[in-house]
């Protein structure tokens, strides 16, 4: 299906819905259906309109429709050496960029190279009114108007339908290399946020089971010489690590088990939970498994600068996501009113609609 007709019948049937109160379900890959709230509504499957619009490797710029695999990203980025910086987590061979945006996932290396938001430059959408929009652009420099790109992040497909995005690119690092440090939660969090602090090719830093693992990259004689200063023990298989961190794939995250992401400071000192954590984000994202109290584990992580979210399974009859505070819960309700006024699109995903 052409580009035109695509999005013409796509606007078209998001009016039909907004005329009857029928609400849909966006639906790319499906990697992602078990984060956030009640999957509701008829399925607006958007997975067939794929493909790369436009890639200039000297310009670090990359567009694509919302469809396209992760996999057919990464592979037409690798051959020219370049990377999304945001080392997105697939989460199945499905996974599309469109999915992934909308869910605002990122890496290991976002605190170091930023989060999925930071390298979207332009997106287009259909609203829940059935209305094709563009915002942003193909370029760094765009600075016009308000940032709707970045805001359609991390949004679940509650303002709008994502049909094409532009990205900007970053070459991937010449050398990698993973260090591993004994060294206790505390120490480790400490650690980790002084070398953050040093002029280091820091790219990621993880802690689980008495074990500080970081990775740097960059220039070959950069990576070398900070290797040779923090010492270490280096990892043989680094790549693989980080890599089943990425996509969930290590022993700690047990299948069945309730999975829960706590987002706080770096600087945060331990939380105190009864299930074993692991640290990644050099101590700002901390996942937890096993089954908790909602309100108390909240309570908790406020307290501590942060929030808390049932990232995967659970009982989520208590909120998948932080409860908002009355401000900023009222802007959310503004911009949904002003993007999708009969509520039809992903209904309740993020919170009770």
């Amino acid at each position: 299906m052409t580009t035109p007709d695509f999005i013409s019948d796509l606007a078209e049937r998001v009016r039909q819905g907004a005329a009857g109160k029928t609400r849909l379900r966006i639906r790319g890959g499906g990697t992602k259906d078990f984060y956030g709230g009640a999957l509701e509504g008829e399925v607006l499957d958007v997975s067939g309109y794929a493909g790369i619009v436009a890639y200039e490797p000297r310009e670090l710029v990359l567009t694509v429709r919302a469809g396209t695999r992760l996999t057919a990203i990464d592979a037409a980025l690798g051959a020219e050496r370049q990377m999304l910086a945001f080392e997105p987590p697939h989460f199945g061979e499905g996974a599309t960029i469109g999915g992934t945006v909308a869910a605002g996932f990122s890496g290991p290396r976002r605190p170091y190279a930023g989060a999925a938001r930071d390298f979207v430059l332009g997106a287009r959408i259909v609203n829940g009114k059935g209305e094709d929009l563009s915002f942003g652009g193909r370029v760094i420099k765009n600075v016009a108007g308000y940032d709707v790109s970045r805001l359609m992040t991390g949004a679940l497909g509650t303002l709008g339908v994502l049909t094409e995005l532009s990205f900007k690119v970053l070459p991937r690092p010449a050398m990698e290399t993973t260090l591993a440090f004994a060294l206790g939660e505390a120490q480790a969090i400490e650690q980790a946020n002084r070398w953050a602090g040093q002029p280091l090719p820091l790219s990621a830093a993880a802690w689980h089971e008495g074990t500080l693992r970081i990775r740097l990259s960059g220039a070959e004689s950069a990576v070398k010489a900070a290797s040779a200063k923090l010492g270490g023990e280096a990892v043989a298989d680094g790549e693989a690590f980080w890599r089943d961190l990425r996509e969930h794939r290590l022993a700690f995250f047990r299948a069945g088990e309730p999975l829960w992401r706590l987002s706080v400071p770096q600087t945060a000192a331990p939380i105190a939970v009864p299930h074993p954590q692991l640290i990644d984000w050099g101590g700002g994202q901390r996942w937890v498994c096993g089954a908790l109290d909602a309100p108390s584990l909240r309570a908790t992580v406020a307290k501590a600068g942060g929030h808390a979210t049932l990232f995967r399974g659970g009982d989520k009859s208590q909120g998948v996501f932080q409860p908002l505070q009355p401000a900023i819960a009222k802007i959310h309700k503004r911009l949904k009113d002003a993007f999708d006024p009969a509520g039809i699109l992903n209904a309740n995903r993020m919170y009770d609609d």
